[in-house]
């Protein structure tokens, strides 16, 4: 059995995986942001399985330091230089492996168009903002640390982090509700108008073949954003900028999972 742990800025999803990548199961529970907590929670799924273990793949929402397994920040939690791989390889003898989790949710989406698109272009959008560069077929090695989501824009004459205004939590905070609830168009106008800023930034600096949409905030609602969000984008491109085309993720909430087995399946 592989298995992959998605850590989530509010919640954590754990799957079990075949050999051949069919999910025997999956569990979901909320994300302490106590991590001594956190992790004996893990543990104790993870002793449950009754199967055994031959790898783990976890997911986490920040920088990774891949060859230790150290996440060195978290995006969404107030975590820094946690040894996640050693801290479960105490208790579990079997190959681990960390990534960030927006490259894994890219890496598997871009397993359904891989054959179709040499760069693909992953933009999560849940509690915050993840960006994942799969370029044939396997997380580019030249983007495999980059943070989409951080990047500084202008916005309502302040500069801040893109997440910022264009997450889920950002969409939450702003009309009082989760995104999934949100039917009102003049409201969707807005968040594509927030979400095209960041995505035309990354379009111009990694010209790629595709865009897939993924993360919960969007999974529900993206007939009512993709209409707005690719005119935004193509009244402003230019010449040298070209609009690819925009997916929605196939599986937007368990895209990370997959992308585990997809890397453990490459790894081991």
């Amino acid at each position: 059995m592989y298995v992959a742990i998605d850590i989530g800025g509010t919640k954590t999803l754990i799957g079990i995986f075949s050999h051949t990548g069919d999910l025997i199961s999956s569990e979901k529970f909320p994300t302490t942001t106590d991590y001594p907590v956190f992790l004996k929670t893990i543990l104790q799924h993870l002793q449950k399985i009754e199967r055994p273990i031959e790898a783990i793949c976890i997911a986490a929402p920040g920088k990774v330091s891949r060859q230790d397994g150290v996440v060195e920040a978290f995006g969404n939690l107030d975590w820094k230089n946690i040894a996640l791989k050693k801290d479960i390889q105490k208790h579990f003898h079997v190959p681990i492996l960390v990534e960030n989790d927006a490259n894994l949710a890219g890496l598997s989406e871009a397993q359904f168009i891989k054959n179709d698109y040499k760069k693909i272009l992953y933009v999560t959008i849940s509690t915050g903002i993840g960006t994942g560069i799969i370029t044939n077929g396997i997380i580019d090695p030249d983007f495999a640390d980059s943070e989409g989501g951080q990047m500084p824009l202008e916005h309502n004459g302040k500069i801040m982090p893109w997440e910022d205004f264009a997450s889920g939590k950002a969409i939450q905070y702003k009309y009082g509700k989760l995104a999934s609830e949100i039917t009102d168009p003049e409201a969707w106008n807005e968040i594509a108008s927030n979400i095209a800023i960041g995505l035309y930034d990354l379009l111009a600096l990694l010209q790629p073949n595709v865009i897939i949409l993924g993360g919960g905030a969007l999974s529900k609602n993206f007939h009512l954003l993709i209409g707005p969000l690719k005119d935004k984008l193509n009244n402003n491109s230019n010449p040298l900028i070209t609009i690819p085309p925009i997916l929605q993720a196939h599986r937007p909430e368990e895209a990370v999972i997959y992308g585990c087995y997809e890397l453990i399946k490459m790894s081991i």
